[in-house]
């Protein structure tokens, strides 16, 4: 065995190469450590920024010391997404016999979060990409600084089944001894991974230092992960396997009814053309609702219909719930930390912050029938099982036994954010008297009272709709894609609805002006700090953009500047996953200022339940769900409340609310 240096420990840089037959993409970390035939293959390390080492872990096991300190918070482990490493590890500990371990798990699953840094989080935290490559590039690392470009080929090689052919003999796995000229290249690139995520490291110390506090939250995000949600998996397999019937049922009836396969587009298109001579150009989701509304020929309406029920995506879902469930018949690390350049987290696996809306509310009598499987009641009461399935995704998150969900969000927290941070004082006022503030939007847009339930209600639509599109500068677009023309509304009723707001809320209007004003200050003269709203400042520094938020949190933007006067800074585009110029405004900075200070409130919230006992088992957007002691849930809850709208030490006025329900599996109030 290889025997550690004796200096004292301080970091340990560690990289590893894994194989398993269970897809990491498709069923996440956690399920892949899970399965038998998981190995780790190669352990690459260095403690101190000593020359990297690599272990062969196909002919040894890691020693004495190593172990002992993966499991010591005062070594700091450092990882390029760290979960990977902390929970490949612990599945690898877990096999070894206690006398090599010294029973460093005491008996836990995995091993404890405190003590891991990753440097993806911080990556995020600079505003940079999160995938090794990505970040090296951006970061302009030296050729012999990045990921060898036959990476890939060789974790396909050894990290992953292959297939078994004539030529491989029959093998469904290459190991070390199928080409030992490989295995040395994979060797080289598991030190240069080490290699380069010590770099990128020192590069991101360089240009921001990941606060203790965020690190703290790291953590205790990672034991949420370890916890994970448990699934009702009786509810999804019985909806996977009626849903098979089900899609073939409607792709049958669709073809008795037209003599095509309606699944194939260019077939329906050439059906519709000869039967009612409409030439359809698109068959796409956003468009069948109009298509199937403008038929007068009844067949092709409900051909229509049965093609958009066999296309409905909502059973796809419950695939995702059967491959990442693990064997406590719950899922794990279904949240990434720091997943925005806000620092929100973004959803994995199940996506929990993307689950479709209820299409009816009646959903606890359709859960029951779907649990006694009663189809055909089902069928009868329903006319989409496709809704039905979807509706029910949320259902299929259970609690433990004896115990019962606690669910609670923020009550426009956005809207308290804008309002607290350009000081909007009649909106302060109305959170502050418990109002609604689509109905007070609207009694400031148009002059007169509305109330949701009686005077001028048919108004509050119509200060939802601008509340929602128009507080980071929306435009008719934003209103449209609120659904503004779908509720009859014109350009000339939706300009109009945007000029009331904005006269309504001059502040706000102001806000997003006074933050294109700091950043083009701040860009004119790097170095000295531009003061903003509660404390806020904006200062260029080394080539970055810092926004300092009220909780003392940053916000950084690489490579700002202005290109035709426009604000531009180096970003990953959303869409094409690449990075590239990136123009912005004033609004958009408000709504990243706004979000990232509404996750601040969410975080600290968190925070606060966990020092009491209260350990969220999954948050969406700014709300959490807890699992609470069954027979008293009702108190629990209020506790849970009352966290949440604790005074924010670093927001003076801000005023929060939070209000929820128990249940005994996740739903939708």
């Amino acid at each position: 065995m290889t025997t550690c240096s004796t200096k004292p420990v301080q970091t340990l840089h560690i990289d590893i190469e894994t194989y398993s037959s269970v897809d990491l993409a498709k069923a996440g970390v956690y399920k892949y450590a899970e399965s038998q035939d998981f190995q780790i293959l190669l352990f690459a390390y260095s403690y101190n920024d000593d020359p990297v080492e690599v272990l062969d872990l196909t002919k040894d096991d890691l020693d004495y010391q190593l172990i002992q300190d993966l499991n010591d918070p005062t070594v700091l482990k450092k990882a390029h997404n760290a979960q990977f490493e902390r929970v490949c590890l612990s599945a690898y500990l877990r096999k070894l016999s206690v006398w090599k371990t010294g029973d460093v798990l005491e008996g836990k699953p995995f091993l404890q979060p405190e003590g891991w840094y990753c440097t993806m989080v911080h990556s995020s935290m600079c505003g940079l990409p999160s995938s090794l490559k990505q970040v090296g590039d951006a970061l302009g690392l030296e050729e012999d600084k990045k990921k060898l470009a036959t990476g890939q080929a060789l974790i396909r090689y050894f990290c992953m089944p292959c297939k078994a052919t004539k030529v491989n003999g029959g093998r469904t796995r290459n190991l070390p001894k199928d080409d030992p000229e490989k295995w040395a290249d994979f060797i080289t690139y598991n030190m240069q991974d080490v290699v380069t995520e010590m770099e990128i490291e020192k590069r991101l110390l360089a240009l921001y230092k990941m606060p203790e506090m965020e690190l703290s939250r790291y953590w205790l995000d990672q034991r949420i992960a370890d916890f994970g949600i448990g699934v009702d998996m009786d509810l999804v397999h019985k909806i996977l396997a009626y849903g098979e019937v089900h899609q073939q049922e409607v792709l049958d009836e669709g073809q008795r009814l037209s003599g095509i396969s309606i699944s194939s587009v260019s077939q329906l298109k050439g059906w519709i053309k000869e039967r009612t001579g409409q030439t359809v150009t698109s068959l796409t989701k956003a468009t069948m609702d109009d298509l199937i509304a403008s038929q007068t020929d009844s067949t092709v309406k409900k051909v229509l219909q049965l093609r958009q029920e066999s296309g409905k995506i909502s059973i796809k879902k419950y695939d995702v719930f059967e491959r990442a469930v693990c064997a406590d018949g719950r899922i794990h690390g279904t949240l990434q930390f720091y997943g925005s350049r806000t620092g929100r987290w973004a959803g994995r696996l199940i996506q929990p912050q993307n689950l479709p809306r209820n299409s009816f509310d009646d959903f606890p009598e359709a859960r029951e029938l779907v649990k006694a499987e009663d189809w055909e009641t089902l069928d009868m009461c329903y006319p989409s099982m496709n809704d039905v399935f979807s509706t029910l995704i949320r259902t299929a998150f259970v609690p433990s036994e004896g115990k019962a969900y606690a669910v609670a969000d923020y009550s426009a927290i956005e809207a308290r954010v804008i309002a607290w941070l350009a000081d909007e004082k009649w909106r302060i006022q109305s959170f502050h008297e418990g109002k609604d503030i689509y109905c007070q939007s609207a009694s400031q847009m148009f002059g007169v009272p509305v109330e949701k339930h009686g005077v001028n209600s048919h108004l509050r639509k119509k200060g939802k709709i601008a509340e929602l599109a128009c507080g980071y500068g929306g435009n008719i677009g934003a209103l449209k894609a609120f659904g503004a023309d779908k509720m009859g509304l014109s350009d000339t009723d939706m300009a109009d609805i945007i000029a009331k707001w904005r006269s309504a809320s001059p502040n706000i209007c102001m806000l997003w002006k006074t933050f294109d004003r700091m950043v083009s200050r701040a860009v004119k003269m790097p170095g000295r700090p531009m003061s903003g709203p509660k404390g806020m400042t904006f200062t260029v520094r080394d080539g970055v953009l810092e926004v300092v938020l009220p909780s003392g949190r940053c916000l950084i933007y690489q490579n700002p500047r202005y290109e035709a006067n426009q604000f531009v800074y180096d970003g990953l585009n959303q869409t094409t996953r690449k990075w590239e110029p990136v123009n912005t405004w004033g609004g958009k900075l408000t709504e990243n200022v706004v979000q990232a200070i509404a996750r601040d409130c969410l975080a600290l919230a968190i925070d606060r339940m966990a020092a009491k006992g209260y350990l969220p088992v999954m948050h969406i957007h700014d709300e959490v769900v807890v699992e609470v002691p069954s027979a008293d849930r009702e108190k629990h809850l209020e506790a849970v409340e009352d966290i949440m709208a604790e005074p924010i030490p670093w927001a003076e006025g801000l005023e929060l609310t939070a209000a929820g329900f128990t249940a005994d599996y996740y739903q939708k109030d």
